[in-house]
This record gives C-alpha cells, structure tokens and sequence, in this order.
C-alpha cells in the first residue's frame, strides 16, 4: 500500500513540475483596472548639440561645388587639375583649328577638282594656282607641272629623255604629297599624348586624394564624413579631369587620322591620274 501512495506521489509531483510554466506563462485573465497613465507631450532634448559640425561645408549640396573642391584640394593635386585643365583647352584649341582646316582643305580641293576637270588648259591652271597653292591638291599639281615645265625650257624633250622626266614628276608629287600630309599631322601628335596619359595624370592625383584621406583619418582618429569627404572629392575630381581631358582627345585624334587618310588616299589618285596625263603628253610630244 505504501509502494502505490509513493507511485501516485511520484506521478503527481511530475505533472504539477511540467503543468507549471505553462500556468506560469498563462495571460492575465482580465485587464488591470485603474486610472489611466498620464501622458505628456515630448520636449525637444535641450543638451544635445545639433550644429554643423566641423565647417568643411562637405555635408551641405553647396559644399561639393567644383570650385569649392579645387581651393580644399591639396597643392598637389591642384597642380594635377592645373596641368590637366591646361591640356584639356589646348586639346580643345586643336580639335577646333583643325576641324575648320579639314573643312576648308575639302571645300577647295572639291573646287580644284572641279576646275581641274572643266576642260581648261593645265597652263592656265598653272597660272592660276602657282601664285596661291592653298591647299595640298594645288600644291601637288603646282609642283608635278613646274617640273614638266622645265623639261621643255631647251625645246621638245628627245625620246631617250622621257622616262627620266616621267621619274622626276612622279618624285615631285610623291614628296609634295609626303610633305603636305605631315603638315596636317601636325599637332596631332599632342591629342595622342595627352588621350594616352591625362588619365594616368589623374589617377596620380586621385591616389594623392586617397592618401590625404587616411592621413586626415589617422590625425583626427575620426572617420566620420567632414574628415574624409574633402581628399575623396578631390581625388574623384582629378579623375574626372583627367578623364575629360583624355576622352575628346582620343576621340578627335582617331577621326583627324582617318580624314587624314582619306585625304592622302585623294592625294594619290590625283598623282596618279595627272601623271598618267603628263606621260601620255610626253610621249606625244618626244615623237619625231
């Protein structure tokens, strides 16, 4: 009897232990009574400081203004956006002198084409453009004809004597031509240097940024925004520069060389219709 009252005890001591935490975790069975809790309005905390801080004008829009940048910006990296904004104006300054000049070398070399194959006599086109050869398809001509002229100052060339003139027309124009078509490359070798390393030149001043950066954090133990904004702005503005000195550059440089080839390509075929003109006379003329 004794052995079952101690089963039954056991037994009864498990359930309340497992009935327990859920009686404990049971809800109140009814909402408090009472008054209600006051309520006040909020009041703004008066012992928090809620100036700008630091000064640098970099947590306000206005503070990121490009000029703004420049006079933050570290001497050094001033003289990289000096130098890029120097070469970017010079780049410009090229791109739109040789943009006319190509304009108008098409212009006139349409207009001596057109006279050159009007039918009027070559002497009276050496008159003409000898005292004013302006552009290289002129110039060309000027040239090949001079040469032809003095082949005849003693009188008909004998028969021996016309492939040797043949052979100096031809030179006359192929280094006319040479000659010509360096002097529209010129300038264009700068547009190729500075396409090539105006984004290498910021780069130098964006990681001179950088480093102004992490000295300011390692000075001021600070890594809030006002301390690291002013060497990010910077160094993010000599790599725009850079970049805006580099990209037209390239651009231009590319299409200036291939209206350049265009045009020599033009050059050439002029030489070699107008010698195949000058050789065909020739041989008339050395014909006894």
């Amino acid at each position: 009897m004794s052995f079952h009252r101690t089963i039954v005890a056991a037994l009864a001591a498990l359930t309340l232990m497992f009935a327990a935490p859920a009686f404990a975790q049971r809800a109140p069975d009814a909402a408090p009574t009472g008054a209600p809790a006051e309520t006040h309005d909020l009041a703004a905390p008066t012992n928090v400081d809620i100036a700008p801080s630091g000064g640098t004008g970099f947590d306000t829009p206005g503070g990121l203004s490009v000029v703004s940048v420049f006079l933050r910006a570290d001497p050094i990296v001033k003289t990289v956006m000096v130098i890029l904004l120097i070469a970017s104006l010079w780049s410009w300054t090229i791109i739109i002198n040789k943009w006319l000049a190509f304009g108008t070398l098409k212009r006139r070399a349409a207009k001596f084409e057109k006279s050159f194959w009007s039918g009027q006599s070559l002497d009276e086109l050496y008159q003409q453009f000898a005292p004013k050869a302006d552009h290289p398809l002129a110039v060309t001509f000027v040239s090949a004809l001079r040469e032809w002229r003095r082949a005849f100052e003693g009188g008909a060339p004998r028969e021996a004597l016309v492939p040797g003139i043949r052979d100096r027309i031809e030179k006359a124009m192929s280094v006319t031509i040479m000659r010509e078509t360096d002097g529209l490359e010129r300038q264009l070798g700068f547009l190729a240097t500075v396409g090539s390393t105006a984004p290498f030149i910021g780069l130098f001043g964006t990681v001179w940024g950088i480093m102004n950066s992490f000295t300011a954090i390692a000075a001021q133990h600070n890594t809030t925004l006002a301390v690291v904004a002013p060497g990010i702005a910077e160094a993010l503005f000599a790599t725009a520069m850079g970049l805006l000195a580099a990209i037209p550059a390239v651009i231009f440089y590319n299409r200036f060389i291939n209206e350049i080839g265009r045009y020599s390509t033009r050059l050439d075929a002029f030489a070699d219709e107008f010698s195949a003109i000058l050789s065909r006379q020739l041989d008339e003329k050395a014909r006894p």
